[in-house]
């Protein structure tokens, strides 16, 4: 099941495309990593997801990775007395901590932080933007603000905060118990939404035990603010231009797309950038040219993977939106500007000896024209060193670890398979060239180059590179 680009597919399972057969039918269309999202997902049910999903893994012989999204502080204003109220423009609305139902010109507010948080000046944003205050007074009751724009309002809408640094985590209880339960159905990554600060991913990290890998959700200003931070304190990065761009200006985000993309590509980590790249197929069967853009733009960034949403999980063709995202890919990765583009914002390797055997690598097999790179990696560092290079030749990362190639999944170029740990230094040769063979990169007679650590099955030893031929049967042809 080898795919035929670099750039991965996260997808969304919902109710269009939650059976095992569809599951298998994304898979095969070009899904590499199934999100869950756990705002809409219940523990019976993400436990039947996972089952089906590794049951889909097993038939295919190929990691497929799980990324568990948790949701996060959801933060709502309460009821009204009617269906609804219509605020004005230039009037004093308030939000409070009394529990009536509110009016034309109060509701309540269910959030203490907020109020402890807000100050005056600072932005309220409800109905994702589409009703916007600015505070004019705070207390530890009462929020006292005018309306800059105005329109309908009804109950519960969200509320953003974009100048506001609240004083929670990112993890609430039922973050907590969602995480508990993920883990224990070994889940392969964790998201965390509404990340502020890197402390938020320490607490995530902190309650995973190193059970799954951690993704920082980039949703909020206060986490551009501390983006280094963050990409440091984490496995990896989703762009979420969703809320991003309801608590920022939109003409911003394109700029902040790119910033993050830069970030994790010189930290080795993945990023995955998200919402509403194919949002049109949520109802038809074809995209718009400006969402194929979109797609297209974020594949010659460079970025790890691009992720579909609403279009898998409750949209009428999911299995097209994954081929039509996938053929984007592949024609932008075979496109005569992708490769310049993507070898000037390469990153300097840094001053380790895994960076520096990583740029080797790439740079022995461009200029040998070798038919594929094949990393040996158990905890997975070395894959995501080699991704880093983004070489031309075909990257292959062998593993004894089901877990690290199910991570691996995510990571830009990185074609899995789950062997042994070789035994010696010819066993290291012989199953580097029969699996290069088997998965169809290389043909009797090419060559390819091997990094591998010694001693064998160590993490963190990778010391060594090979160069070997490819010999008729599949096997080693002689090597240097």
């Amino acid at each position: 099941m080898r795919r035929d680009r670099r750039t991965k597919i996260v997808a969304t399972i919902g109710p269009a495309s939650s059976s095992p057969e569809m599951i298998a039918r994304l898979f095969k269309a070009g899904v590499d990593v199934f999100r869950i999202n756990m705002s809409h997902t219940g523990h019976d049910a993400l436990r039947a997801l996972v089952k089906a999903i590794r049951a889909v893994e097993t038939s295919f012989d190929r990691p497929i990775g799980i990324l568990v999204d948790l949701q996060g502080p959801k933060l709502r204003i309460g009821a009204f007395a009617e269906p609804g109220v219509t605020l004005q423009e230039g009037k004093r609305f308030t939000l409070d901590s009394d529990k009536a139902p509110g009016d034309g010109r109060r509701v309540h507010l269910p959030h203490p932080e907020i109020f402890r948080g807000v100050e005056p000046g600072h932005a309220l944003l409800i109905d994702d933007g589409k009703i916007r205050l600015r505070v004019k007074r705070a207390s530890k009751t009462e929020i006292e603000a005018v309306v800059e724009v105005g329109g309908a309002l009804s109950a519960r809408k969200g509320v953003n905060l974009p100048n506001t640094v609240l004083p929670l985590t990112a993890m609430t209880p039922k973050d907590r118990r969602d995480l508990d339960f993920a883990l224990d159905l070994n889940v392969d990554w964790i998201a965390l939404s509404f990340i502020q600060r890197p402390e938020d991913v320490a607490e995530g990290r902190k309650l995973a035990r190193g059970r799954a890998a951690i993704m920082a959700k980039i949703e909020k200003p206060a986490a551009i603010d501390r983006l280094d931070e963050i990409v440091e304190a984490s496995d990896g990065l989703m762009v979420a231009r969703g809320d991003l761009g309801v608590e920022m200006p939109l003409e911003k985000v394109p700029g902040l797309q790119k910033q993050m993309i830069g970030a994790c590509r010189r930290a080795g980590k993945p990023v995955v950038v998200a919402t509403q790249m194919l949002e049109s197929m949520i109802h038809a069967p074809v995209p718009t040219r400006a969402e194929v853009s979109d797609v297209a733009t974020a594949v010659f960034e460079g970025a790890d993977a691009v992720m579909l949403s609403a279009e898998s999980a409750v949209g009428e063709y999911p299995v097209d939106a994954i081929a039509t995202m996938s053929r984007i890919a592949k024609e932008v990765e075979q496109d005569p500007n992708y490769r310049p583009i993507l070898n000037a914002q390469r990153p300097e390797p840094q001053a380790t000896g895994a960076d520096a055997i990583s740029a080797a690598l790439r740079q022995v097999a461009e200029t040998l024209n070798l038919s594929a790179i094949v990393c040996y990696t158990s905890s997975g560092a070395t894959g995501l060193r080699a991704a880093r290079e983004r070489p031309q030749p075909p990257l292959i990362a062998l593993t004894p670890r089901p877990e690290t190639g199910r991570r691996l999944a995510i990571v830009w170029g990185l074609h899995c398979v789950l062997t042994e740990d070789a035994k010696d230094q010819d066993d290291m040769v012989d199953r580097a060239c029969r699996l290069s063979f088997r998965e169809g990169f290389a043909r009797p007679g090419q060559r390819i180059i091997i990094s591998a650590g010694v001693p064998f099955g160590t993490p963190g030893t990778t010391n060594m590179i090979r160069i070997a031929f490819v010999g008729g049967d599949g096997g080693p042809n002689g090597t240097s």
